[in-house]
């Protein structure tokens, strides 16, 4: 019997490397390598340069072309030397925050952490979220990135909302390295007792407006957990 023209699957001669299946063109093949698939490169170029990146750049350069008009080429090289600065600052921190989010994510009880802060949870999730916003240490990347890290596990709107707010206006590592410092225990007992209920407040409001929440990307974070 002749053989085939054409070999696929497990059909190869000893020593010829196995054709790649149609299914996928691209793709490394079980066990290959990510950063040899070309959809997980596209992926990655759709999610990090997407219109929103493209409308910042633009924003950016023109904020730029201004700078460099109206105050000159020193205090163009100055700012800069100045952006350089902030990012080279701000890019470890990203990538530690991120990092910390997805092992917290990887090692979290899913099911419990579902069950605190569902819809469910009542009173008790939004205080559990005003709690945890609180202590959420760092910066904005440290505390969106635990935000979207709830939203994937079910948190409704009223415990995302209390989260956040928690986080600005109650945040511990903001007390203490700013509110005290620079104004005294006496302004920050008051700022802390005055703007104590309002996460709950934010997160029982959020529940009752007729709002559709669709998060971003929720459906692919889901799909990760």
């Amino acid at each position: 019997m002749d053989e085939p023209a054409r070999r696929t699957g497990g059909d190869h001669a000893p020593g010829e490397a196995p054709a790649r299946g149609p299914e996928d063109p691209s793709g490394p093949g079980p066990g290959g390598p990510f950063w040899r698939d070309r959809r997980w490169w596209r992926a990655w170029v759709s999610a990090g340069f997407g219109p929103m990146f493209w409308i910042f750049l633009a924003i950016a350069a023109l904020c730029g072309a201004l700078v460099y008009v109206l105050e000159g080429e020193a205090a163009f090289r100055a700012a800069l030397v100045e952006d350089g600065r902030m990012v080279v600052e701000t890019v470890p921190r990203v990538v530690v925050a991120i990092a910390v989010a997805g092992m917290i994510w990887v090692l979290m009880p899913r099911e419990r952490i579902s069950a605190l802060v569902g819809r469910s949870s009542g009173m008790a999730g939004l205080v559990l979220a005003t709690i945890a916003g609180a202590i959420t240490p760092g910066g904005p990347t440290s505390a969106f990135s635990l935000l979207a890290m709830l939203g994937a596990l079910g948190a409704d709107r009223g415990t995302m909302i209390a989260y956040i707010a928690s986080w600005a206006t109650l945040g511990m590592q903001r007390i203490l390295i700013w509110d005290v410092p620079m104004m005294g225990p006496d302004f920050s007992l008051l700022r802390i007792a005055s703007t104590l209920v309002l996460p709950v407040a934010a997160g029982l409001l959020a529940r009752a407006l007729p709002i559709r929440l669709d998060l971003k990307g929720e459906q692919r974070l889901r799909d990760r957990l």
